[in-house]
């Protein structure tokens, strides 16, 4: 066999029906959906973290159909054996590169380039790449990491009830989760490096009208204290005097923001102001046909497992579509 042959069976080879970049909730529902259609995607899920931000979460009370919790490595690993049971193809990789076109040809052929040098071609793509949170990179975060110390309050609130709270953070996000966290805790602080506030006005005064809740601004947590494997305080710095006051927190919650992962795209898809995918309303369709986009990496609002793992189901249904359209 000549090496021309060889690389075009290779080539061939590397030919799919459709390409899932990312997996988590949304890719893992977009592969059971496309899989029990008829076809047959391939998964790329990443090299380090497949399965997304839940595999680094512990116990997940909210998602529906666990009345006792489930593990979030558990729910990731089920959700990707499901999609593998209905004939999904699973590569651990990291998608560096893409070839989207430009789209004035709707049924050409798009490729991806992995990490390892793989290239995948397929007329549908499916980007479900998520989004990473924001660290403050200071001694006991990384340690306490799922035990006091999270990224998401409405995933493990509950756990804090009747404990000091603290919330670091200045936008929407953050005072979005310190009201609620007020449901649980003794007291809620927020923490923000700045003496002024991002967030709107009115969730501002709503705030400060709330007993629970106090402020300590021109601040930033040098530091995560622990006790028995558990966050037990914080050090936080004012940044104007450089005094030190060492504050109790059970609940360290991180509300610094969020980045979606879209550089692997190099600008081959429109993104929003805070380079998010966006998409054409209530549908998944991107600004280039035949490519799509669910989940964290669209969303900068929900965040949650169970509203990714809907808009998988959502963006399968609109690639099936899309494919169907060629035939």
């Amino acid at each position: 066999m000549t090496q021309e042959n060889t690389q075009q069976d290779n080539g061939e080879k590397n030919v799919r029906d459709v390409i899932i970049v990312g997996s988590g909730p949304a890719g893992y529902t977009a592969a059971i959906y496309l899989s029990r259609a008829g076809y047959k995607p391939l998964v790329i899920a990443g090299a380090l973290t497949p399965g997304g931000q839940l595999i680094n979460t512990t116990e997940v009370e909210n998602y529906p159909g666990f009345p006792d919790g489930v593990m979030g490595p558990d729910l990731m690993d089920s959700m990707q054996k499901q999609a593998e049971k209905f004939g999904a193809e699973i590569v651990f990789d990291d998608v560096v590169s893409v070839d989207f076109g430009d789209g004035s040809d709707a049924g050409a052929m798009k490729s991806v380039t992995c990490d390892q040098g793989d290239v995948y071609q397929a007329p549908a793509i499916v980007v479900t790449t998520g989004s990473n949170v924001r660290k403050l990179d200071v001694p006991g975060e990384k340690e306490y990491s799922g035990k006091g110390v999270s990224y998401c309050a409405t995933c493990d609130g509950f756990f804090f009830r009747n404990k000091p709270i603290v919330v670091i953070g200045g936008g929407d996000s953050a005072f979005t989760d310190a009201e609620f966290l007020t449901r649980f805790g003794t007291s809620v602080t927020l923490i923000h490096r700045r003496d002024e506030f991002r967030a709107a006005k009115i969730m501002v005064d709503r705030a400060k009208a709330n007993d629970k809740m106090s402020f300590m601004v021109n601040s930033v947590v040098d530091k995560i204290n622990g006790e028995d494997g558990s966050a037990k305080s914080v050090i936080v710095r004012n940044v104007k005097t450089g005094e030190t006051t060492e504050i109790p927190a059970a609940g360290v919650f991180v509300a610094v923001g969020n980045t979606p992962t879209t550089e692997f795209l190099n600008g081959a898809l429109k993104l929003d102001q805070k380079g998010y995918i966006e998409v054409d309303g209530a549908s998944t369709r991107t600004s280039l046909p035949g490519v799509f986009a669910a989940g964290d990496v669209v969303d900068s609002v929900y965040r949650q497992a169970v509203s990714a793992a809907g808009m998988g189901c959502r963006a399968a249904l609109d690639a099936q579509e899309y494919l169907d359209s060629l035939q």
